[in-house]
């Protein structure tokens, strides 16, 4: 995506890979939108630790960072012992997967890299493959955003007012995103529509990051406070609502998004209101049977009871804003049933949730 800094607009990935000091480079998304700035990870442990304290997030973006947190560990290896390395590579896939237990992008992404490291016979055949395969996954990530784009760009239509809640943006895939992607491909056919972005409590990033694009973009767009929603609905104010997903079963057709999208579904499915889901292909799960099973990653207590932001100073700080004796219960996210969603918008086309099986080898299931 293009981002405008101080009267120069240049394009940027979420997540790219620097060979040369075998660092990922990650947009810090936790100082948006007050401040635009790069940072290194300089081992696959500080990757997982980006991971987990969300400087990068977003499914398609980290299922890229653990491609290359991967590749980046497996680079690090210093031998010719296959056995010794093979073991180190397992170790550093597992610290990956943890890091945010949720998404399935990440796990995806990296049985993909390391399907093409077995080609390889030596450490450095693998170092080399585990390299190129990270980058084709970021690469096909940014592709099927666009194909996502140039499908879901249909349903809209001029006059249009569109939800979307969380940020499922450029920001959170390696590049256009996925429920973005058919607003911005929308834009580019000339289409006039407004966005409603839901803040996305308790991280708020659809006020702090899918605004922030959407503005870059020069969308038109307003935050809403996440209970608005139902109130615009009943008003006939929201003909559309588009959300990203973290995890999409493919047997099933159940999705995991942030926290309070199940909510929207409930609301859109009661004023009638069709309600669609944006995924590329690595955010499909063809193994688990229900969206019970899905591990739902409960975050710290304090994304609730207090809020970041920047002072009168411009200094990023976070302040207490609940009860100073009460707790908090924290979720970050929650599962739709298929029944609730008009359409899933994938790269190869838009699919009701219960034909994603049938369509399953169209989908990329490789079995």
């Amino acid at each position: 995506m293009n981002v405008t800094l101080r009267g120069r607009t240049e394009h940027f990935r979420t997540v790219s890979f620097d060979t040369k000091n075998n660092s990922v480079r990650l947009i810090e998304q936790r100082l948006l939108p007050h401040e635009f700035k790069i940072v290194a990870t300089k081992n696959f442990r500080e990757t997982a630790r980006a991971i987990t304290d969300m400087v990068v997030r977003g499914a398609g973006a980290i299922g890229a960072t653990a491609a290359y947190g991967l590749a980046q560990g497996a680079l690090a290896f210093r031998g010719n012992n296959l056995e010794k390395f093979s073991a180190h590579v397992a170790a550093v896939y597992q610290i990956l997967a943890d890091a945010r237990p949720t998404a399935v992008d990440p796990v995806n992404a990296m049985n993909d890299v390391r399907r093409h490291m077995a080609r390889g016979e030596t450490v450095a055949e693998q170092q080399a493959l585990a390299r190129a395969a990270a980058e084709e996954f970021a690469n096909e990530d940014a592709r099927h955003c666009a194909e996502i784009g140039a499908h879901g760009g249909k349903l809209i239509h001029s006059g249009m007012k569109i939800l979307t809640h969380c940020n499922a943006g450029w920001l959170a895939f390696v590049d256009v995103g996925s429920a973005t992607a058919p607003m911005y491909a929308a834009q580019a056919q000339g289409k006039k529509f407004h966005v409603f972005c839901d803040e996305t409590r308790p991280r708020s990033q659809g006020a702090t990051l899918t605004a922030w694009e959407l503005a870059q973009q020069k969308i038109s767009h307003q935050i809403i406070a996440d209970n608005a929603a139902g109130h615009l609905m009943q008003r006939g104010e929201i003909d559309l609502v588009i959300v990203g997903s973290d995890r999409a079963l493919g047997r099933t057709g159940e999705v995991t998004n942030k926290i309070g999208t199940y909510t929207k579904a409930v609301l859109a499915a009661r004023h009638k209101i069709p309600f669609y889901v944006a995924i590329p292909l690595s955010t499909i799960d063809w193994n688990l049977k229900r969206g019970f099973d899905i591990p739902i990653e409960d975050r710290h207590e304090s994304e609730v009871l207090g809020a970041w932001g920047n002072n009168s100073r411009g200094q990023r700080e976070y302040v207490r804003v609940a009860n100073p004796t009460s707790g908090a219960r924290n979720p970050g996210f929650d599962v739709t049933p298929a029944e609730l969603i008009t359409g899933i918008i994938t790269p190869m086309g838009i699919f009701k949730p219960k034909e994603l099986w049938s369509h399953r080898r169209k989908l990329g299931f490789a079995k």
